[in-house]
């Protein structure tokens, strides 16, 4: 059974940083892609951020050069390391995997993120 467990989420200043994990279980982690996503309310949910297997990444335009996305094969963890907070980045954050059909089948429960102005 695939779980994915969100950490690290809570009210920051603008201007700030935060650091989300993802702890995997059930999947073989160092083979699988992993991606975080943000839903902010009223919003459609968002690719924020993917590492691919060869710790290859992508990110959303929006995020480019304040958002890093890393992972730790040896605790089947993966980060959103997320710096220069702004209030738009507010939303519920979730990591995803399981690539398959064209979209992700396991998403962990989210972890919220509020950025204050």
């Amino acid at each position: 059974q695939v779980q994915l467990v969100e950490s690290g989420g809570g009210l920051v200043q603008a201007g700030g940083s935060l650091r989300l994990s993802c702890a995997a279980s059930g999947i073989i982690f160092s083979t699988a892609s992993m991606a975080w996503y943000r839903q902010a309310p009223g919003k459609q949910r968002e690719l924020v951020a993917t590492i691919f297997r060869g710790s290859t990444t992508t990110y959303a335009d929006s995020v480019k050069g304040r958002f890093t996305i890393s992972r730790d094969n040896s605790k089947n963890t993966v980060f959103l390391e997320m710096n220069s907070l702004k209030p738009e980045d507010t939303a519920v954050y979730y990591c995803a995997t399981g690539w398959s059909g064209g979209h992700y089948n396991y998403w962990g429960q989210g972890t919220q993120v509020t950025v204050s102005s």
